[in-house]
């Protein structure tokens, strides 16, 4: 394939950060501009030799550029869009290039689901490569055990996070239903996504498109606990469907040795097949590991012979990731942007640290959290939280004063990142566990807030 010069448009995400990377590693020149650059993309993309360029200046884009890559968040009337169009140049999306220049020849194995993409994408690459199996990958975060997002890989296998937010401003479908996958991870099915979908039958029509793409020669690995995903398959299914769960009889379902979910037991249609003990905490990672233990035996990997090298995975940056102990504190940054999320991660977090006081910082970052959609749900959400400091920017569209006002703990607001920093100043002691949440970059609070511990 004859190497070319392309301009990334929204490089800084880690899906289109990830693009990047691939086509660097093909040997093309990449370059990309973004408005919000920060870590761990940007250190990744820096590390890789890729130029990035601030904001979404016509300038920023070189004039021998032979393709530009667009990514979902830009629409029309962005000024690099305008220019684009004005000038006639050649331009695709992310999921359409990846779908044309990566994933031809390859068995990919796609991991979708309102939660958990993430960490699944990237249990399912570490058993892949402790098998010998060498994947490729495309993975919505870095993960520590590659210490990057994207790699080509010389095996058979490509294993992508399959988000089902839409593809560009001009190709309105979800983002999965370019990648044709062999095997297909159905984790979990919510409302989400406000700004694009208006309900969730929207979510799982583009579900079932997802579904008509795999072959009958592949596999579907479904959540059997999930309502939302039956009522997909429902709408027809010409693919083999392996469930798995913990409430109830499931294909795959594993037996908890730790509440906290740092240890089970993998059973296989009714047959123990081994034990799992690993660094990860909560029923829902206990559920993305079966989901990725039943994916690889669907590629011709034995599960079992895979079991203990999850005691060495070290998963993805900024889920419950401990950045630091200072003055007594544990710090750990998390993605949160469902309140699902929330309340699983809380709760593995709980049922490891017992009585110890858990303190969240709370960003709604997302769309769907900034336009309300999740708003009654927040306060439950946070039932595991001893302590809400929630930021409240000004320009938030609903009142964040009534889900602190429903909080079962102490709750506060604050308007920016100092004023948050502050408030979590006053009341965070020594032995508390303090969990930044938001899937943006969130002011650099949390490491803002490990660096003032450090100097007290």
């Amino acid at each position: 394939m004859k190497a070319i010069k392309l301009h990334v448009l929204g490089i800084a995400g880690t899906f289109m950060g990830g693009v990047a990377a691939l086509a660097r590693e093909l040997g093309h020149e990449v370059e990309g501009s973004d408005q919000a650059v920060y870590p761990p993309m940007s250190t990744q993309l820096e590390q890789l030799g890729i130029a990035l360029r601030q904001g979404y200046d016509p300038a920023n884009i070189s004039p021998d550029c032979d393709e530009i890559v667009v990514g979902n968040a830009l629409s029309r009337g962005n000024a690099a869009v305008e220019q684009v169009l004005d000038d006639g140049r050649r331009y695709t999306s992310g999921a359409q290039w990846l779908s044309e220049y990566v994933l031809p020849g390859r068995e990919t194995i796609a991991v979708a689901g309102t939660h958990g993409k993430t960490t699944t994408t990237t249990i399912l690459t570490w058993l892949l490569e402790s098998a010998g199996r060498s994947p490729g990958f495309l993975i919505g975060g870095v993960a520590e055990d590659f210490g990057v997002s994207a790699r080509i890989g010389t095996g058979r296998e490509f294993v992508v996070e399959a988000d089902e937010y839409d593809t560009a401003f001009f190709d309105k479908r979800s983002k999965f239903v370019h990648y044709r996958p062999t095997v297909a991870i159905l984790n979990n099915l919510e409302y989400d996504h406000a700004d694009i979908f208006p309900d969730v039958a929207a979510i799982q029509r583009q579900f079932h498109h997802l579904v008509r793409t795999v072959p009958r020669r592949g596999r579907l690995i479904v959540n059997g606990e999930d309502k939302y995903l039956a009522e997909v398959l429902a709408m027809g299914c010409w693919t083999p469907v392996e469930t798995f769960g913990l409430d109830g009889t499931f294909d795959w379902t594993a037996r908890l040795l730790a509440d906290d979910g740092s240890a089970f037991a993998v059973v296989h249609r009714g047959r123990e097949i081994g034990e799992v003990h690993w660094p990860l905490l909560g029923r829902h990672n206990v559920m993305n590991a079966l989901a990725s233990l039943a994916a690889v035996q669907a590629v011709g990997v034995e599960a079992s012979t895979v079991l203990a090298s999850l005691q060495a995975f070290r998963s993805v940056k900024r889920r419950l990731e401990v950045i630091g102990d200072a003055d007594g504190v544990r710090i750990y940054d998390d993605f949160a942007h469902h309140p699902t999320a929330i309340a699983t991660t809380l709760a593995g977090l709980r049922a490891r640290v017992g009585d110890a006081r858990i303190v969240v910082a709370m960003e709604p970052r997302s769309n769907s959290m900034r336009l309300g959609a999740h708003s009654d749900a927040l306060a439950p959400s946070l039932d595991g939280a001893d302590v809400v400091v929630f930021l409240h920017r000004p320009e938030l569209a609903w009142d964040a004063g009534k889900v602190v006002g429903a909080l079962r703990g102490e709750g506060v607001t604050a308007p920016d990142a100092d004023a948050l920093l502050a408030a979590l100043a006053e009341r965070v002691r020594p032995g508390d566990h303090v969990v930044f949440m938001s899937n943006g970059g969130f002011d650099g609070a949390p490491r803002r807030f490990l660096a003032a511990r450090q100097g007290r």
